[in-house]
């Protein structure tokens, strides 16, 4: 009863066609296109006209303040541990409440994205693989979005890093806009995820010349460009 009632709730707020695309991507075969992007860690942010963001607190992610994810990411709070436990870097953004409402992950190592993706990440010596980045609602379209890169990147230089490499999917306009507003540049390089039946996954490389990304680029703006130091 419960899973029909989600159904009829779903048809009505999506439609019928859309309710019948989530169904088939989510329980008979999907097929994503990760992109593979790249940036120095030293060129300014190319000039940008998001909005200020209300004040956050930037910290390391620590068992310390690990509860602050409680409120907004309460259902990624088990994540949020292991992936501190597995030693890798987080970054997060604290209201004047406390509560998180911006977090991002990085990782100076081949990465294994075991909750979502299924399958690893390598990266070469000096890169760091970023993952994972998020903010709420109330912050979409405003500078924390490149606030909360630059204090990853600057906690990852510390580390002996001087390039950040990341996956985006192909189908994610907006994210991939934020991509190319932060400076980055694609590798010609996608890693394409297939799930059957939303259980057994496969996985392959291939590599591509020229642009996918040019349809989505704007001219530069007259806002000041933002540093990394």
């Amino acid at each position: 009863m419960r899973v029909l009632n989600q159904l009829q709730t779903h048809i009505r707020h999506k439609g019928l066609r859309s309710t019948l695309q989530t169904a088939l991507h989510r329980y008979m075969f999907y097929h994503w296109e990760l992109l593979w992007m790249e940036r120095d860690l030293v060129s300014p942010v190319p000039p940008h006209n998001l909005k200020p963001s209300s004040p956050t607190q930037a910290e390391q992610i620590t068992v310390q303040n690990i509860h602050a994810f409680a409120r907004y990411f309460g259902d990624r709070l088990e994540t949020m541990r292991e992936l501190l436990a597995e030693g890798h870097t987080g970054i997060i953004h604290r209201d004047p409440e406390g509560h998180a409402v911006a977090f991002i992950w990085g990782c100076p190592r081949d990465y294994h994205d075991h909750h979502y993706y299924g399958c690893w990440f390598p990266v070469n010596s000096g890169e760091f693989f970023e993952f994972g980045g998020e903010l709420t609602r109330a912050y979409w379209g405003t500078t924390l979005s490149v606030d909360l890169q630059l204090n990853l990147w600057k906690a990852m230089s510390k580390q002996g890093c001087d390039k950040v490499v990341d996956v985006c999917e192909s189908h994610n306009i907006p994210a991939l806009k934020l991509h190319l507003r932060m400076g980055y540049t694609e590798q010609g390089r996608v890693t394409h995820v297939y799930c059957l039946f939303g259980r057994w996954k496969f996985f392959r490389q291939s590599r591509y010349k020229g642009s996918r990304l040019a349809a989505l680029r704007k001219p530069a703006t007259v806002a000041p460009s933002v540093g990394v130091a």
